[in-house]
């Protein structure tokens, strides 16, 4: 293969704050994101480690396309072992940091050991002239906003970052890694889900800063083949129904409507304050408040990212997604999309994944410890997380942690990691993702909406799924741009000169499934950690009354491969 070469790999050693570079080897090209960040895990990192302790590895690892001008491309996985879940982790975010990286000609950032001093904090800088492990003492326990604003002062304007909050400090099990934007103004990107952001903190590593400068994109080795695919695949997307034009908010209506708008600790799959939470709410605000959607990294064509701004016309949060509408507002009784964003903007200056802490809250209020439509007590709830109270570092360990403390019986979690917002109940597919994916619960992996769906489909539809997702999160496709296989391997085969067969691409997500596996084997996990919680089983949601009733043969059929069918090479990556 030809195409960009020259490619290295950084490691940084936090015990000594030492850097090395080494070349990136010839043969992990098509590796990237998140099955680099597996292949990295699965070879360096010990499955048993502590992940809060200076045996666990930490990934910061761009698309293979990051960089370049494929349009949406440049998305960057955090990788780990997770101290939420004890299992592997990786987490996508967008932003720009990814991008500039792969400018850079970096593949990846790979973070070892632990300062001898845990009071320490410190930062890492890459640009043009090298990386170097510089102290930070001065942003600790800032709040991720905060953090940026005084980076944004130190650097560059070219410059992108990579920070974590107070809950990341605080080594917090539902510790999230920000991201800035393609303006560099906000930290509302999130490789948000499995206290990645706990394991960076554990390092003493409070922010990355990236700065490419005048770098120049990846060059491809067949320039006008890869013009043509940039060309034609987003004149096809733009032609195309743009079913996050108005963002991911917009899904609301149809998840109520299928029962899987999960309401008051997952007890309904349907709110009665939909239509204050549905995402034309946030839409109609863009007239009196401003704001409006714009991209979240430079080369995006799907917009999806809201910017949302207050009564007063202040900013006060972007990126207010369905998952977080939902787990943040129904979970929890809210009806006002305001105090929704509120508690968005929170855990984006905590560094806490919004999954997490919904379903942390309305745990939390299942348990008689605060009333359902507290909106004012989830801030305030939020708050403590950084003033490091108990119940603050409660909310901020998670879902299972806040449940287990208080003696409640529904914990709706897998692998210890929060249920996301698409209900396995009545889409049992995507329940078998839930159940079988190395990561816990997590819609990213896998997300089959068909309620129709078949049970003898239940294990092919969650395969592919769980194999196309791997492949986009490799690629450093955004999983909304909703690439196929197909379209994967094709930019590929542009980028490097040299075809990239079906078989190749195929192989390359199971791969990534079968690192995963092997390391959470090692771990201790078992075919008894493949199943969803008691709750699931036991209260019935819909008019239907639907339970989680997937038998076991059924969902441990996913983890064994199933032929290939043309599906799996023209479905789409959902997230």
């Amino acid at each position: 293969m030809s195409g960009p070469t020259d490619d290295k790999l950084i490691r940084v050693d936090m015990t000594k704050q030492t850097v090395t570079v080494e070349d990136f080897p010839d043969e992990w090209k098509i590796l990237g994101g998140r099955a680099l960040s597996a292949k990295l895990l699965l070879a360096e990192c010990d499955p048993t480690c502590d992940p809060l302790g200076p045996d666990n590895v930490l990934v910061f690892a761009p698309g293979v396309l990051a960089g370049t001008a494929a349009p949406t491309s440049g998305r960057i996985s955090v990788g780990a072992k997770s101290p939420l879940t004890g299992a592997i982790k990786e987490a996508n975010s967008g932003g720009n940091p990814g991008q500039h990286l792969m400018k850079l000609g970096y593949r990846a950032v790979v973070v070892t050991g632990q300062p001898s001093d845990a009071e320490k904090r410190y930062g890492i800088e890459v640009d043009g002239e090298g990386v170097r492990v510089v102290g930070a003492d001065d942003l600790k326990m800032k709040w991720n906003y905060a953090t940026c604003e005084a980076l944004a002062g130190k650097y560059s304007k070219t410059a992108s970052f990579i920070t974590i909050g107070p809950a990341g400090e605080q080594l917090l099990k539902g510790a999230s890694v920000a991201t800035t934007d393609q303006d560099n103004r906000y930290p509302a990107r999130h490789a948000a889900r499995g206290g990645l952001g706990a394991v960076m903190g554990s390092k003493g590593l409070k922010y990355l800063s990236v700065d490419p400068a005048r770098a120049r994109v990846r060059q491809p080795a067949d320039k006008a083949a890869f013009g043509d695919l940039i060309r034609n695949y987003t004149k096809a997307y733009q032609a195309g129904p743009q079913m996050f034009k108005e963002g991911t908010a917009s899904v609301v209506t149809v998840a109520n409507m299928l029962n899987t708008f999960p309401t008051r600790n997952r007890t309904s799959g349907q709110s009665e304050h939909v239509k204050a939470l549905e995402g034309k709410r946030i839409i109609e605000s863009f007239e009196t408040n401003g704001g409006g959607m714009h991209n979240c990294m430079t080369g995006c064509i799907v917009q999806c990212s809201n910017v949302v701004h207050g009564e007063d016309g202040e900013y006060k949060t972007s990126a207010l997604e369905f998952e977080t509408i939902t787990l943040l507002g129904a979970n929890c009784d809210l009806d006002n999309m305001m105090d929704v964003a509120d508690l968005d903007r929170l855990c984006d200056e905590m560094g806490l994944d919004t999954i997490e802490a919904g379903a942390a809250i309305g745990v939390y209020m299942d348990a008689g410890e605060m009333e359902f439509g507290d909106a004012e007590g989830a801030k305030r709830l939020l708050r403590e997380v950084a003033e490091g109270t108990e119940v603050g570092k409660l909310i901020g360990n998670g879902t299972l942690a806040t449940g287990t403390k208080l003696g409640h019986k529904r914990i709706p979690v897998v692998k210890g990691q929060a249920l996301p917002a698409w209900d396995p109940r009545p889409l049992k597919a995507t329940g078998v993702t839930y159940a079988t994916s190395p990561m816990g619960a997590d819609h990213t992996a896998g997300l089959i909406v068909n309620p129709g769906a078949q049970p003898e489909e239940y294990a092919q539809l969650s395969q592919e799924a769980q194999i196309v997702n791997a492949v986009c999160d490799t690629s450093g496709f955004c999983q909304f741009l909703q690439p196929t296989l197909d379209d994967i391997r094709a930019f590929y085969g542009a980028l490097y000169g040299e075809e990239v067969t079906r078989e190749q691409i195929a192989d390359q997500g199971w791969q990534c499934l079968e690192d995963e596996w092997e390391f959470n084997n090692r771990a201790g996990f078992t075919q008894a950690d493949d199943d969803l919680p008691d709750c699931m089983r036991e209260d019935p949601i819909g008019p239907m009354n639907l339970v989680w009733d997937v038998p076991q043969e059924i969902v441990q059929a996913a983890k064994k491969r199933l032929p290939a069918r043309e599906e799996l090479f023209a479905g789409r990556a959902t997230g």
